[in-house]
């Protein structure tokens, strides 16, 4: 049996989680001298209606080798012959490689490492994909067969509302983000197959076009959600404004982790969606 674990910047729903039974370990969120498991401490209403006041301004963290350990451990007690860890992009965090020397210092049951390549339901997305086939029998060549063609289709991208908490987080040249903030600059952001890149754009509105443009560009979409960071009414006008474009069914519209709303701050609204070819 194979058994997928992941980490809390999937985003994935509670229900997907427990129908699947896959492993989520939570990163942390520091806030002063706090250290919070996210998804676990801290609801992420009131982590994004403090974000604002938060002084000093929160940080993120990777659980150390020895919580990957323990779950990998607890998987094989209970009967894993196989243990898939996927997490989020190599580019954006040490999470995969703090999993990867876990792994080799793991003797009880054999576990595969997979850098996603993507962050919040671009890389739900794929682990969902791996706990389904797991569960009908698949092979851990088979799974990482699907989700090497799933990864290459896979896209997220979403406009953020302002550079003042790349900013704060450091994850951007504090100049270039005074720059940005004082331009009135909305900074859309991109992920596909480990590669980040941003462009700027100058009004809320343009920024939503764009990110139709980008789905349209995409061609047909065989699976989609709307991604925001506690912007539900943004992103429900959002995705009034791309209907035509996105797959029949239910669109999700989900809540990013605090770990990432750390550094993209309140409002911030986009898609994860995967390529049908």
């Amino acid at each position: 049996m194979i058994r997928i674990v992941t980490d809390s910047t999937c985003d994935l729903p509670d229900s997907v989680v427990d129908d699947h039974h896959i492993i989520v370990l939570p990163l942390y969120i520091n806030i002063g001298k706090m250290a919070y498991l996210d998804g676990v401490e801290m609801s992420r209403q009131v982590f994004y209606q403090q974000l604002p006041t938060f002084n000093p301004h929160p940080t993120t963290a990777a659980p150390g080798t020895n919580v990957f350990r323990q779950a990998y451990q607890r998987l094989a007690e209970v009967g894993a012959s196989q243990i898939l860890s996927i997490h989020i992009a190599e580019t954006l965090s040490a999470t995969v490689n703090i999993a990867r020397t876990a792994a080799k210092e793991t003797t009880a049951v054999p576990v595969t490492v997979l850098d996603s390549g993507q962050l919040s339901l671009g890389m739900g997305f794929m682990v969902q994909t791996a706990a389904k086939a797991a569960a009908e029998g698949a092979t851990m060549s088979e799974i990482l067969h699907l989700l090497a063609e799933q990864g290459r289709r896979t896209h997220v991208f979403a406009v953020i509302d302002t550079l003042t908490y790349l900013r704060r987080s450091g994850r951007m040249n504090g100049v270039i983000a005074g720059i940005g903030s004082l331009l009135r600059i909305k900074p859309l952001l991109k992920m596909h197959q480990g590669i980040a890149e941003s462009e700027r754009v100058r009004t809320l509105s343009t920024a939503y076009q764009r990110l139709v443009h980008l789905l349209e560009d995409i061609g047909d979409i065989e699976k989609a959600a709307l991604v925001h960071t506690h912007a539900a009414e943004r992103a429900e006008a959002l995705r009034q404004q791309a209907a035509y474009l996105l797959p029949g069914g239910e669109i999700p519209s989900v809540d990013i982790t605090p770990v990432l709303g750390a550094h993209l701050g309140p409002n911030a609204v986009g898609f994860a969606c995967i390529a049908a070819r």
